[in-house]
């Protein structure tokens, strides 16, 4: 069989497994988030969109993992929110919502500590998930002036997300070391390393 074939048969393939996901009820959730602004501009719920596409870019088409995607802040950043509201809206409602509690931090957790559990205890898609949403959030942090929390978002970055795209997803690894690098390129350019020594 030729490539090109292969390619094709492959793309129906995914088509007719991303044709039976219904992410429509999940987006509607994920509303919940237009209020909450990032530090980057934009909202919360964007940021989702965002994570689910880079997920699809990827080529990744589980049906939990794409509909974790598109509300994988909203347990964190709605405070109260309704769980009955995730688990009422079809058979995989349990599995999404057990996803999204694993990448969400808990109210008073270190954010170091959280992110070390997901490296340790964390589940792929979980991992995954976490590397996409990482992804969004570098990508938007080329729109963010503050250095200081930039170069802190970069060591963050390589202390705990590359240990867990190295674990589960190589070329995530490598648009992550990109990203870090453009960052801190931006840093050098305007001169924040040379006045911090």
């Amino acid at each position: 069989m030729k490539e090109s074939d292969r390619n094709t048969d492959m793309n129906k393939q995914s088509m007719l497994q991303l044709k039976g996901i219904y992410l429509a009820p999940y987006m509607q959730l994920a509303t919940a988030l237009i209020g909450k602004a990032r530090h980057a501009g934009g909202n919360m719920f964007r940021h989702q969109i965002d994570t689910l596409g880079i997920l699809i870019d990827y080529g990744y088409i589980d049906g939990v993992l794409l509909k974790a995607a598109c509300i994988h802040d909203l347990i964190e950043d709605v405070p109260g929110y309704n769980q009955n509201s995730i688990l009422e809206i079809d058979s995989e409602s349990a599995q999404v919502y057990e996803l999204v509690l694993e990448v969400t931090k808990r109210k008073g957790q270190i954010k170091s500590d959280y992110l070390r559990g997901i490296i340790e205890h964390g589940s792929k898609k979980a991992k995954i998930l976490k590397c996409a949403d990482r992804i969004s959030n570098m990508i938007s942090l080329g729109f963010v002036t503050d250095s200081s929390f930039i170069e802190r978002y970069c060591e963050e970055t390589e202390l705990y997300i590359l240990p867990i795209a190295l674990n589960v997803d190589y070329d995530m690894y490598q648009e992550l070391i990109s990203l870090i690098i453009t960052r801190r390129k931006y840093l050098e350019d305007c001169g924040w390393f040379e006045k911090n020594k």
